[in-house]
Protein backbone atom coordinates (compact mmCIF):
# COMPACT_ATOMS: atom_id res chain seq x y z
CA UNK A 1 0.00 0.00 0.00
CA UNK A 2 1.78 3.22 -1.07
CA UNK A 3 1.62 6.55 1.08
CA UNK A 4 -1.02 8.54 -1.01
CA UNK A 5 -3.49 5.59 -0.55
CA UNK A 6 -2.86 5.36 3.09
CA UNK A 7 -3.39 9.04 3.35
CA UNK A 8 -6.62 8.86 1.94
CA UNK A 9 -7.89 6.15 4.04
CA UNK A 10 -6.90 8.04 6.51
CA UNK A 11 -8.69 11.04 5.68
CA UNK A 12 -12.33 9.44 4.82
CA UNK A 13 -12.90 8.67 8.10
CA UNK A 14 -11.59 11.96 9.73
CA UNK A 15 -13.98 14.39 7.27
CA UNK A 16 -16.62 11.86 8.32
CA UNK A 17 -16.22 12.54 11.64
CA UNK A 18 -16.29 16.24 11.18
CA UNK A 19 -19.19 16.31 9.30
CA UNK A 20 -20.73 14.00 11.89
CA UNK A 21 -19.58 16.87 14.78
CA UNK A 22 -20.89 19.72 12.42
CA UNK A 23 -24.21 17.83 12.34
CA UNK A 24 -24.61 17.68 15.77
CA UNK A 25 -23.58 21.25 16.56
CA UNK A 26 -26.19 22.35 13.74
CA UNK A 27 -28.91 19.77 15.74
CA UNK A 28 -27.49 21.60 19.37
CA UNK A 29 -27.71 25.39 18.04
CA UNK A 30 -31.42 24.37 16.46
CA UNK A 31 -33.10 21.72 19.05
CA UNK A 32 -35.95 23.20 20.63
CA UNK A 33 -37.78 21.86 24.00
CA UNK A 34 -41.33 22.83 21.72
CA UNK A 35 -41.86 22.92 18.06
CA UNK A 36 -45.24 24.79 18.42
CA UNK A 37 -45.88 27.28 21.28
CA UNK A 38 -49.65 28.87 21.72
CA UNK A 39 -49.29 31.93 24.01
CA UNK A 40 -52.74 32.51 25.26
CA UNK A 41 -53.90 35.90 26.80
CA UNK A 42 -56.90 35.99 28.74
CA UNK A 43 -58.28 39.79 29.33
CA UNK A 44 -58.56 40.39 33.13
CA UNK A 45 -57.35 37.17 34.20
CA UNK A 46 -56.85 36.39 37.63
CA UNK A 47 -54.95 33.43 39.77
CA UNK A 48 -57.80 32.80 41.05
CA UNK A 49 -59.15 31.11 37.95
CA UNK A 50 -57.18 28.15 38.01
CA UNK A 51 -56.07 28.16 41.91
CA UNK A 52 -59.95 27.95 43.58
CA UNK A 53 -62.65 25.36 43.29
CA UNK A 54 -65.46 27.96 42.89
CA UNK A 55 -64.34 28.88 38.79
CA UNK A 56 -65.55 26.39 36.13
CA UNK A 57 -62.14 26.35 34.58
CA UNK A 58 -61.10 22.45 33.88
CA UNK A 59 -58.84 22.93 30.94
CA UNK A 60 -57.05 25.22 33.45
CA UNK A 61 -56.92 24.00 36.54
CA UNK A 62 -55.54 20.44 34.74
CA UNK A 63 -52.79 22.35 32.74
CA UNK A 64 -52.07 24.39 36.73
CA UNK A 65 -51.73 21.58 37.71
CA UNK A 66 -49.93 19.22 35.71
CA UNK A 67 -47.48 22.16 34.82
CA UNK A 68 -45.86 25.33 36.20
CA UNK A 69 -48.25 27.69 37.68
CA UNK A 70 -47.84 31.18 39.31
CA UNK A 71 -49.76 32.08 42.60
CA UNK A 72 -49.52 36.11 40.84
CA UNK A 73 -47.86 37.95 38.55
CA UNK A 74 -46.74 41.57 38.74
CA UNK A 75 -48.16 43.82 35.97
CA UNK A 76 -47.11 47.22 34.49
CA UNK A 77 -47.78 50.44 34.74
CA UNK A 78 -50.80 51.45 34.24
CA UNK A 79 -52.47 47.92 34.09
CA UNK A 80 -54.42 48.11 31.55
CA UNK A 81 -54.79 45.97 28.08
CA UNK A 82 -52.15 47.61 25.55
CA UNK A 83 -49.01 48.35 27.54
CA UNK A 84 -49.30 44.49 29.44
CA UNK A 85 -49.95 42.91 26.16
CA UNK A 86 -46.90 44.73 24.58
CA UNK A 87 -44.77 43.59 27.74
CA UNK A 88 -45.83 39.78 27.00
CA UNK A 89 -44.53 39.71 23.61
CA UNK A 90 -41.09 42.22 24.01
CA UNK A 91 -40.20 41.36 27.80
CA UNK A 92 -39.72 44.92 28.00
CA UNK A 93 -41.59 47.66 30.19
CA UNK A 94 -43.71 50.07 28.71
CA UNK A 95 -40.87 52.80 29.09
CA UNK A 96 -38.60 50.45 26.25
CA UNK A 97 -41.63 49.34 24.09
CA UNK A 98 -43.21 52.66 24.12
CA UNK A 99 -46.76 51.23 24.33
CA UNK A 100 -47.69 53.59 27.24
CA UNK A 101 -51.47 53.20 27.67
CA UNK A 102 -54.15 51.64 25.33
CA UNK A 103 -54.78 55.36 23.98
CA UNK A 104 -51.89 57.52 23.13
CA UNK A 105 -51.76 61.11 24.74
CA UNK A 106 -52.90 63.35 21.77
CA UNK A 107 -51.91 67.19 22.55
CA UNK A 108 -55.01 68.62 20.19
CA UNK A 109 -57.79 66.14 22.18
CA UNK A 110 -58.24 62.13 22.08
CA UNK A 111 -59.73 61.31 18.64
CA UNK A 112 -60.39 57.73 20.10
CA UNK A 113 -57.42 55.61 18.08
CA UNK A 114 -55.51 52.99 20.19
CA UNK A 115 -52.27 51.77 19.84
CA UNK A 116 -53.00 49.39 16.89
CA UNK A 117 -49.96 49.33 14.42
CA UNK A 118 -46.79 47.30 15.25
CA UNK A 119 -44.24 49.78 14.20
CA UNK A 120 -45.06 51.87 16.91
CA UNK A 121 -43.39 49.19 19.13
CA UNK A 122 -39.94 50.55 19.90
CA UNK A 123 -38.48 47.20 20.53
CA UNK A 124 -37.86 43.55 18.55
CA UNK A 125 -41.21 41.26 19.71
CA UNK A 126 -41.40 37.42 19.86
CA UNK A 127 -42.91 37.89 16.32
CA UNK A 128 -39.65 39.53 14.67
CA UNK A 129 -37.92 36.43 16.51
CA UNK A 130 -39.61 33.67 14.86
CA UNK A 131 -39.43 35.53 11.48
CA UNK A 132 -35.52 36.35 11.49
CA UNK A 133 -35.34 32.39 13.01
CA UNK A 134 -36.96 31.09 10.38
CA UNK A 135 -39.80 30.20 11.73
CA UNK A 136 -43.55 30.94 11.37
CA UNK A 137 -46.45 32.17 13.44
CA UNK A 138 -49.86 33.12 14.10
CA UNK A 139 -51.73 35.74 15.76
CA UNK A 140 -55.85 36.58 16.83
CA UNK A 141 -57.15 40.00 18.36
CA UNK A 142 -53.72 40.32 19.67
CA UNK A 143 -52.94 43.97 20.67
CA UNK A 144 -51.05 46.23 18.45
CA UNK A 145 -50.20 43.80 16.17
CA UNK A 146 -51.36 45.48 12.75
CA UNK A 147 -48.77 45.28 10.47
CA UNK A 148 -46.92 42.94 12.30
CA UNK A 149 -44.48 40.19 10.90
CA UNK A 150 -47.21 37.57 11.58
CA UNK A 151 -47.86 34.45 8.82
CA UNK A 152 -51.46 34.47 9.84
CA UNK A 153 -52.93 37.69 11.31
CA UNK A 154 -56.35 38.75 12.51
CA UNK A 155 -55.19 41.59 14.47
CA UNK A 156 -56.76 43.61 16.91
CA UNK A 157 -58.73 47.03 15.31
CA UNK A 158 -61.43 48.95 14.61
CA UNK A 159 -62.06 52.10 12.43
CA UNK A 160 -63.17 55.31 14.81
CA UNK A 161 -66.69 54.53 13.28
CA UNK A 162 -66.95 52.30 16.40
CA UNK A 163 -65.64 49.29 18.10
CA UNK A 164 -66.59 45.23 17.39
CA UNK A 165 -67.05 45.44 13.41
CA UNK A 166 -65.55 42.77 11.64
CA UNK A 167 -64.74 44.32 8.40
CA UNK A 168 -61.51 46.71 9.81
CA UNK A 169 -60.08 43.29 11.15
CA UNK A 170 -60.78 42.05 7.67
CA UNK A 171 -59.07 45.09 5.44
CA UNK A 172 -56.18 44.24 8.16
CA UNK A 173 -55.59 40.70 7.79
CA UNK A 174 -52.32 39.00 6.41
CA UNK A 175 -52.57 36.67 4.36
CA UNK A 176 -55.30 38.37 2.29
CA UNK A 177 -58.80 35.25 2.16
CA UNK A 178 -57.49 34.25 5.84
CA UNK A 179 -60.82 34.96 7.55
CA UNK A 180 -62.73 33.94 4.63
CA UNK A 181 -60.74 30.56 4.20
CA UNK A 182 -62.29 30.14 8.00
CA UNK A 183 -65.19 31.06 7.99
CA UNK A 184 -65.89 28.44 5.08
CA UNK A 185 -63.51 25.82 7.05
CA UNK A 186 -64.68 26.57 10.73
CA UNK A 187 -66.18 29.14 11.60
CA UNK A 188 -69.49 29.66 9.59
CA UNK A 189 -69.99 33.97 8.83
CA UNK A 190 -68.52 36.53 10.88
CA UNK A 191 -70.74 39.22 11.49
CA UNK A 192 -71.24 42.29 14.54
CA UNK A 193 -73.83 39.34 16.08
CA UNK A 194 -71.88 36.20 15.31
CA UNK A 195 -68.59 37.34 17.04
CA UNK A 196 -69.80 40.44 19.16
CA UNK A 197 -67.73 40.83 22.32
CA UNK A 198 -70.91 41.49 24.51
CA UNK A 199 -71.61 37.54 23.95
CA UNK A 200 -69.50 34.73 24.69
CA UNK A 201 -70.02 33.69 21.12
CA UNK A 202 -66.51 35.70 20.22
CA UNK A 203 -64.91 33.44 22.63
CA UNK A 204 -65.74 30.43 21.06
CA UNK A 205 -64.22 31.76 17.25
CA UNK A 206 -61.06 32.91 18.26
CA UNK A 207 -60.46 29.59 19.78
CA UNK A 208 -61.79 28.04 16.75
CA UNK A 209 -59.61 30.13 14.55
CA UNK A 210 -56.39 29.44 16.27
CA UNK A 211 -57.74 25.52 16.59
CA UNK A 212 -57.68 25.41 12.71
CA UNK A 213 -54.57 27.44 11.61
CA UNK A 214 -52.46 24.92 13.93
CA UNK A 215 -54.37 21.99 12.70
CA UNK A 216 -53.84 23.06 9.21
CA UNK A 217 -50.44 25.51 9.29
CA UNK A 218 -49.19 24.42 12.56
CA UNK A 219 -46.99 27.42 13.08
CA UNK A 220 -43.99 27.53 15.77
CA UNK A 221 -45.97 30.42 18.19
CA UNK A 222 -49.33 31.17 18.07
CA UNK A 223 -50.98 34.44 19.78
CA UNK A 224 -54.30 34.96 20.69
CA UNK A 225 -56.53 37.55 23.06
CA UNK A 226 -59.37 36.45 24.86
CA UNK A 227 -61.92 38.81 25.75
CA UNK A 228 -64.59 38.16 27.85
CA UNK A 229 -63.46 37.99 31.25
CA UNK A 230 -62.38 41.66 31.17
CA UNK A 231 -65.37 42.71 29.07
CA UNK A 232 -67.82 41.49 32.25
CA UNK A 233 -65.39 42.31 35.15
CA UNK A 234 -65.85 45.52 34.20
CA UNK A 235 -69.39 45.72 33.89
CA UNK A 236 -70.29 42.84 36.81
CA UNK A 237 -67.52 43.15 39.11
CA UNK A 238 -64.80 40.46 40.00
CA UNK A 239 -67.60 37.86 41.06
CA UNK A 240 -70.32 39.20 38.48
CA UNK A 241 -72.75 36.03 37.23
CA UNK A 242 -71.19 36.55 33.64
CA UNK A 243 -67.82 36.17 35.06
CA UNK A 244 -68.52 33.07 35.58
CA UNK A 245 -69.39 31.90 32.58
CA UNK A 246 -66.86 33.81 30.66
CA UNK A 247 -64.36 31.95 32.37
CA UNK A 248 -65.66 29.00 31.27
CA UNK A 249 -66.27 30.27 27.68
CA UNK A 250 -62.35 30.73 27.76
CA UNK A 251 -61.57 27.79 29.31
CA UNK A 252 -63.64 25.92 26.48
CA UNK A 253 -62.03 28.15 23.44
CA UNK A 254 -58.45 26.72 24.58
CA UNK A 255 -59.96 23.23 24.93
CA UNK A 256 -60.45 23.50 21.17
CA UNK A 257 -56.86 24.79 20.28
CA UNK A 258 -55.81 21.55 22.21
CA UNK A 259 -57.60 19.03 20.85
CA UNK A 260 -56.89 20.74 17.39
CA UNK A 261 -53.18 19.78 18.49
CA UNK A 262 -53.95 16.51 19.34
CA UNK A 263 -55.56 16.06 16.21
CA UNK A 264 -52.62 17.08 13.96
CA UNK A 265 -50.29 14.85 16.06
CA UNK A 266 -48.42 17.54 17.55
CA UNK A 267 -49.79 17.72 21.28
CA UNK A 268 -46.78 15.98 22.47
CA UNK A 269 -44.56 18.54 21.18
CA UNK A 270 -46.60 22.04 21.67
CA UNK A 271 -46.35 23.67 24.84
CA UNK A 272 -49.26 26.03 26.02
CA UNK A 273 -48.71 29.63 27.67
CA UNK A 274 -52.10 31.10 29.41
CA UNK A 275 -51.29 34.63 31.22
CA UNK A 276 -52.91 37.97 31.49
CA UNK A 277 -52.70 41.58 31.23
CA UNK A 278 -53.92 42.24 34.91
CA UNK A 279 -56.36 41.87 37.46
CA UNK A 280 -59.29 43.43 38.67
CA UNK A 281 -61.01 45.24 41.65
CA UNK A 282 -64.43 46.67 42.11
CA UNK A 283 -65.15 50.20 42.30
CA UNK A 284 -67.66 53.00 43.88
CA UNK A 285 -66.51 56.11 43.44
CA UNK A 286 -64.19 57.80 40.91
CA UNK A 287 -62.21 61.50 40.94
CA UNK A 288 -62.04 63.45 37.79
CA UNK A 289 -58.79 65.65 37.82
CA UNK A 290 -59.07 67.65 35.19
CA UNK A 291 -61.82 69.42 36.78
CA UNK A 292 -59.05 70.93 39.03
CA UNK A 293 -57.02 71.71 36.34
CA UNK A 294 -60.17 73.37 34.68
CA UNK A 295 -60.77 75.44 38.05
CA UNK A 296 -56.96 76.22 38.08
CA UNK A 297 -57.12 77.88 34.46
CA UNK A 298 -54.46 75.34 33.35
CA UNK A 299 -57.07 74.10 30.63
CA UNK A 300 -60.56 74.48 29.05
CA UNK A 301 -63.61 72.41 29.49
CA UNK A 302 -63.68 71.26 25.73
CA UNK A 303 -62.88 68.17 23.65
CA UNK A 304 -59.43 69.80 22.09
CA UNK A 305 -58.38 71.10 25.48
CA UNK A 306 -58.70 74.51 24.85
CA UNK A 307 -55.79 76.84 25.34
CA UNK A 308 -54.21 74.24 28.23
CA UNK A 309 -50.88 74.16 29.98
CA UNK A 310 -51.91 70.62 31.95
CA UNK A 311 -53.57 67.77 31.53
CA UNK A 312 -54.49 64.04 32.74
CA UNK A 313 -54.47 61.66 30.41
CA UNK A 314 -56.78 58.59 32.35
CA UNK A 315 -56.06 55.10 31.83
CA UNK A 316 -57.97 52.85 33.55
CA UNK A 317 -58.00 53.78 37.11
CA UNK A 318 -54.85 56.10 37.16
CA UNK A 319 -53.91 59.23 35.52
CA UNK A 320 -50.76 60.75 33.86
CA UNK A 321 -49.84 64.74 33.74
CA UNK A 322 -48.75 66.00 30.38
CA UNK A 323 -47.75 69.18 30.14
CA UNK A 324 -48.05 70.81 26.49
CA UNK A 325 -44.71 72.63 26.92
CA UNK A 326 -42.30 69.73 28.29
CA UNK A 327 -40.27 72.14 29.93
CA UNK A 328 -42.77 74.40 31.51
CA UNK A 329 -41.70 73.69 35.07
CA UNK A 330 -44.01 76.66 36.48
CA UNK A 331 -47.07 75.27 35.34
CA UNK A 332 -45.56 71.57 36.84
CA UNK A 333 -45.46 73.22 40.15
CA UNK A 334 -48.83 74.61 40.03
CA UNK A 335 -50.40 71.14 39.67
CA UNK A 336 -48.01 69.85 42.59
CA UNK A 337 -49.33 72.71 44.57
CA UNK A 338 -52.91 72.34 43.31
CA UNK A 339 -52.34 69.01 44.39
CA UNK A 340 -50.79 69.27 48.09
CA UNK A 341 -53.44 72.40 49.16
CA UNK A 342 -56.48 69.49 48.01
CA UNK A 343 -58.56 68.52 51.49
CA UNK A 344 -57.02 65.75 53.47
CA UNK A 345 -60.47 63.77 52.23
CA UNK A 346 -59.75 63.96 48.75
CA UNK A 347 -56.06 63.34 49.01
CA UNK A 348 -56.52 60.45 51.29
CA UNK A 349 -57.95 58.63 48.45
CA UNK A 350 -54.73 58.53 45.83
CA UNK A 351 -51.15 58.76 46.08
CA UNK A 352 -48.64 61.37 43.79
CA UNK A 353 -46.25 58.82 41.91
CA UNK A 354 -43.36 61.23 41.15
CA UNK A 355 -40.95 60.77 38.19
CA UNK A 356 -38.44 59.00 39.90
CA UNK A 357 -41.63 56.50 40.90
CA UNK A 358 -42.58 56.18 37.51
CA UNK A 359 -39.02 55.18 36.36
CA UNK A 360 -38.68 52.61 38.25
CA UNK A 361 -41.89 51.03 37.34
CA UNK A 362 -40.96 51.66 33.67
CA UNK A 363 -43.99 53.91 32.80
CA UNK A 364 -44.41 56.73 29.90
CA UNK A 365 -41.00 59.00 30.20
CA UNK A 366 -43.36 61.61 28.95
CA UNK A 367 -45.24 62.04 31.83
CA UNK A 368 -44.22 64.47 34.63
CA UNK A 369 -46.07 62.60 37.35
CA UNK A 370 -49.43 60.25 38.06
CA UNK A 371 -52.21 59.81 40.26
CA UNK A 372 -52.34 56.37 41.65
CA UNK A 373 -55.41 55.63 43.29
CA UNK A 374 -56.80 53.48 46.40
CA UNK A 375 -58.41 50.36 45.61
CA UNK A 376 -62.23 51.34 45.52
CA UNK A 377 -61.69 54.65 43.57
CA UNK A 378 -61.34 55.21 39.96
CA UNK A 379 -60.14 58.27 37.85
CA UNK A 380 -62.37 59.56 34.96
CA UNK A 381 -61.33 62.20 32.11
CA UNK A 382 -64.91 64.14 32.88
CA UNK A 383 -63.97 67.63 32.87
CA UNK A 384 -66.92 69.17 34.07
CA UNK A 385 -69.45 68.19 37.10
CA UNK A 386 -68.43 66.62 40.33
CA UNK A 387 -65.00 65.83 41.14
CA UNK A 388 -66.25 62.82 43.33
CA UNK A 389 -69.56 61.27 42.24
CA UNK A 390 -70.36 57.16 41.85
CA UNK A 391 -69.08 54.37 39.91
CA UNK A 392 -69.92 50.78 39.54
CA UNK A 393 -68.62 48.13 38.17
CA UNK A 394 -64.65 46.79 38.11
CA UNK A 395 -61.96 48.30 36.53
CA UNK A 396 -58.00 48.12 36.37
CA UNK A 397 -55.13 50.74 35.46
CA UNK A 398 -54.09 50.32 39.60
CA UNK A 399 -50.17 50.82 40.61
CA UNK A 400 -49.43 47.01 40.51
CA UNK A 401 -48.13 46.46 43.99
CA UNK A 402 -51.38 44.67 45.59
CA UNK A 403 -53.22 41.31 45.02
CA UNK A 404 -55.88 42.02 43.40
CA UNK A 405 -54.22 43.73 40.19
CA UNK A 406 -52.41 40.88 39.70
CA UNK A 407 -52.51 38.57 36.84
CA UNK A 408 -51.59 34.61 36.43
CA UNK A 409 -49.34 32.63 34.03
CA UNK A 410 -49.85 28.87 33.78
CA UNK A 411 -47.25 26.92 31.14
CA UNK A 412 -48.16 23.62 29.94
CA UNK A 413 -46.82 21.00 28.24
CA UNK A 414 -43.27 19.97 25.72
CA UNK A 415 -40.10 21.78 27.82
CA UNK A 416 -42.25 22.13 31.05
CA UNK A 417 -41.81 20.81 34.15
CA UNK A 418 -44.54 19.08 36.25
CA UNK A 419 -46.23 20.32 39.61
CA UNK A 420 -43.86 23.57 39.96
CA UNK A 421 -45.65 26.41 41.73
CA UNK A 422 -44.07 30.23 41.00
CA UNK A 423 -44.74 32.47 44.07
CA UNK A 424 -44.05 35.51 42.19
CA UNK A 425 -43.30 36.47 38.91
CA UNK A 426 -43.61 39.77 36.49
CA UNK A 427 -45.64 40.38 33.21
CA UNK A 428 -41.80 40.72 31.97
CA UNK A 429 -40.91 37.24 32.49
CA UNK A 430 -43.45 35.72 29.74
CA UNK A 431 -41.12 36.37 27.11
CA UNK A 432 -38.40 34.42 28.19
CA UNK A 433 -40.33 31.37 28.74
CA UNK A 434 -40.90 31.46 24.86
CA UNK A 435 -37.42 32.38 24.13
CA UNK A 436 -36.32 29.03 25.67
CA UNK A 437 -39.27 26.92 24.04
CA UNK A 438 -38.30 27.99 20.82
CA UNK A 439 -34.55 28.96 21.36
CA UNK A 440 -35.37 32.28 19.94
CA UNK A 441 -32.40 34.75 19.08
CA UNK A 442 -33.49 37.23 20.80
CA UNK A 443 -31.95 39.67 23.35
CA UNK A 444 -34.54 39.87 26.42
CA UNK A 445 -32.08 42.02 29.12
CA UNK A 446 -35.43 42.53 31.29
CA UNK A 447 -37.56 39.02 31.22
CA UNK A 448 -35.83 36.11 33.55
CA UNK A 449 -36.04 33.19 32.62
CA UNK A 450 -36.68 30.66 36.02
CA UNK A 451 -34.90 27.48 35.43
CA UNK A 452 -37.33 26.10 37.80
CA UNK A 453 -39.74 25.55 35.32
CA UNK A 454 -37.48 24.07 32.74
CA UNK A 455 -37.92 20.30 32.11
Amino acid sequence: MNKSTLSKRIEFPLILLLVLACQLLATAQTSKPAEHVVLISIDGFRPDFYLEEKWPAPNLKTMAEEGARSLGVTGVFPSVTYPSHTTVITGHTPARHGIYYNAPFEPEGQTGRWYWEHELIQVPTLWDAVRKDGMSSASFLWPVSVNAPIDYNIPEYWSLEGYGRIEPMREMETPKGLMAEMELNVLGKLNEKTFNGDYLNREDRIGDMAGYVLETYKPNLITLHLIATDHFQHSEGRDGPMVYKSIAATDRAIGKIMEAAERAGILDKTTFIVTGDHGFVNIHSSLSPNIWLVDAGLMEDKGDRGEWKAAFHTSGASAFLHLKDEGDQETAAKVRQLLADLPDNIKKLFRVVDREGLDKIGADPNAVLALAPIQGISFSGATSGDVLKAAKGGTHGYFPDFDEIETGFIAWGSGIRENVEIQEMGLVDVAAVVKYLLNLSIELPESTLYPGIKK
